[in-house]
């Protein structure tokens, strides 16, 4: 099978109907192909486990990270791109662990990503095109702010990556910008 992103945005959408997790799908392609490419790695096929990490997610909440299993093995994704997919809910839904850097990165983004956005909301400009590493950290320390993220799982996957906070969430800024206005956070600036 031919894997493209075209593809693959009609498989999740096939899936995920719901906007704020369409949103949110495309802000961690985004942030995946950003840390692709800092790495020197393959921009597509990173994007595209970044855009469909939560495909089973909105029709099969008990079954995520298993029920995806299957669906692309139905659509002959190859197992690569399924066990990166099933590796980001490692420790919630899934036994999968995070092996390789590709996986690293989706494990910790996923929930920065979230983290980010509710940041993005609570700002005067709405926007993640102004935002700073330092007004997120100030929310991360709150654990009562957006208190569905995760942020043991943030931290782990900063170790994982043997990356320091700062830096993983100055990088996962600088992905969401990218594509700001399809996530919705380009604001009024």
């Amino acid at each position: 099978m031919d894997i493209t992103r075209e593809k693959a945005w009609e498989l999740l959408t096939t899936y995920t109907k719901t906007d704020a997790l369409q949103k949110h799908a495309l802000a961690v392609e985004a942030v995946m192909r950003h840390f692709a490419q800092k790495e020197d790695e393959d921009v597509e096929k990173w994007g595209i486990i970044g855009l469909l990490h939560d495909l089973d997610y909105e029709q099969y909440p008990e079954e995520h990270c298993e029920k995806v299993v299957e669906i692309l093995n139905d659509a002959s994704y190859p197992k690569d791109y399924i066990h990166a997919i099933c590796s980001h809910g490692y420790g919630i839904c899934s036994d999968v662990e995070p092996e390789h850097t590709m996986e690293k990165v989706l494990y910790t983004i996923d929930e920065l990503t979230g983290l980010i956005h509710a940041t993005c909301l609570m700002r005067p400009s709405k926007s993640v095109l102004d935002l700073k590493v330092k007004s997120v950290k100030k929310k991360f320390k709150t654990a009562s702010f957006a208190s569905g993220v995760n942020r043991d799982i943030i931290l782990n996957g900063c170790q994982r990556l043997d990356l320091e906070l700062d830096e993983v969430i100055q990088e996962t800024i600088k992905g969401m910008q990218k594509e700001a206005e399809a996530i919705g956070l380009k604001g009024v600036l």
